[in-house]
């Protein structure tokens, strides 16, 4: 998206804004399934290597906040360019690790600087890209993290299959945090760019904050308690909509196998699944800006919880009773969840970048984007809880239930908190 009806238009800046993000997707989602399968190599149970693998998340949790703060102080392009170098010293521990312990600290150290790195595009796109255009925007930025993350995998295979090892994936991401820095290094800074846009905005939100007897930048804590009620609020609807989509990741392989299904087949399922929901992304900013928020995020949301619930009927059938159509049940619910979770693709960016001061949106997104991750990071662990103590199906069809009360959530409040967008755009 270089230009609109509205005169919008990024132009040159096209480039710089989306080929770094891109980079960085593929790297990270080369590395990703490999982490776990490392850390076992290296003696570590199957409890730590799933342990060691969840840091990530916990680094990405770790950094959201503060990532904000040092947006807000250096810079959107000095900010990336910090998180490259830090996600390579991690990488490096990874390379190198001779313990469990050793990759985690490398695991954790790529969680924060992911953090940092998304949250700092994201925050540009914040200030400059206006309302009527700003879910495309985003809808494509984040289709450029789930392009990287489908295609890393595959790229993870071949070097494998080249090389025979798998601590080999750990330098393709490392050659792309080196290109990633590179990249951000020679192309135009995209706001130096778009720098006369900025000052005028800047200029204007000025007087009028100083019309209103405050400050332009108030600072990370100061920004949190002023925006308490909405990041409780809309921060709660974030929480559920991460926890549906990361609950979705894990809970498909965990019912494919309950099925009986190969893991060839199950990883065929999912790959056909990612496709579904990769070619959806730019569809889905559209929709949000063009009819308004919600015709996007209810179906998504609503898709989801109907597809766990559904999910767990195909696997509490196939436990009670002999079913030979459970696997091609599997496959369509699998595809369902697919398109719900496509048709929702940036909605969390979007709402962030809607509720966010424009002036200074780097503080607020940090904690907003906590609110997020904190969904994306338990939600796996209440549903493996869940599973342990009662059976799978439960464990989706709570998980289902949570996500309407979810949708029933996101009616309430969007109209309120984003009454420009919950029309249409």
């Amino acid at each position: 998206m270089t230009s609109t009806a509205s005169g919008f238009r990024l132009g040159s800046a096209a480039l710089p804004v989306y080929l770094p993000s891109l980079l960085f997707a593929i790297g990270e989602g080369a590395v990703l399934p490999i982490i776990p399968i490392d850390a076992a190599h290296l003696g570590g149970s199957l409890a730590l290597a799933g342990f060691v693998a969840a840091l990530i998340t916990v680094g990405t949790l770790i950094g959201d906040i503060p990532s904000g703060w040092i947006v807000a102080k250096v810079g959107e392009r000095n900010a990336m360019l910090g998180s490259s170098v830090a996600a390579l010293i991690g990488l490096v521990l990874c390379l190198l690790a001779a313990s469990p312990a050793v990759l985690g600290v490398g695991v954790l150290l790529l969680g924060i600087a992911t953090a940092s790195f998304a949250l700092a595009r994201q925050a540009f796109m914040t200030t400059f890209v206006p309302l009527s255009h700003r879910a495309r925007a985003l809808s494509l930025l984040g289709g450029m993290f789930r392009a990287g993350y489908f295609a890393g995998p595959f790229l993870a295979a071949l070097v494998i299959g080249v090389t025979g090892s798998t601590r080999s994936v750990f330098v393709i991401d490392l050659v792309a945090c080196v290109v990633v820095a590179i990249v951000l290094l020679v192309l135009p800074d995209p706001s130096a760019v778009l720098a006369e846009r900025r000052e005028a905005l800047l200029t204007a939100t000025a007087a009028i904050r100083v019309a209103e007897g405050a400050v332009q930048r108030e600072g990370l804590f100061r920004t949190i308690g002023r925006h308490r009620e909405v990041l409780a609020r809309m921060g709660l609807t974030a929480a559920l909509i991460g926890g549906l989509r990361s609950s979705r990741q894990v809970i498909l392989p965990l019912a494919g196998v309950s099925l009986g299904m190969q893991e060839s087949g199950i990883a065929l399922v999912v790959g056909i699944a990612g496709g579904v929901d990769l070619a959806l992304f730019f569809t889905s900013g559209q929709i949000m800006d063009r009819f308004g928020r919600l015709w996007s995020a209810l179906p998504s949301v609503v898709g989801l919880g109907l597809g766990h619930i559904a999910l767990a009927i195909v696997v509490g059938l196939s436990m009670s009773v002999a079913s030979a159509g459970s696997v091609g049940w599997f496959v369509a619910v699998a595809i369902g969840m697919s398109l719900a979770n496509g048709v929702g693709s940036g909605i969390l960016m979007t709402f962030g970048a809607d509720l966010a001061p424009r002036h200074d949106p780097a503080p607020f997104l940090g904690a907003y984007r906590f609110t997020g991750d904190v969904g994306n990071a338990s939600s796996p662990l209440a549903l493996s809880a869940l599973t342990a103590l009662v059976s799978l199906p439960f464990a989706a069809a709570t998980i289902g239930v949570i996500g309407l009360v979810g949708a029933g959530l996101l009616a309430r409040w969007v109209p309120r908190y984003i009454p420009r967008a919950a029309r249409a755009g």
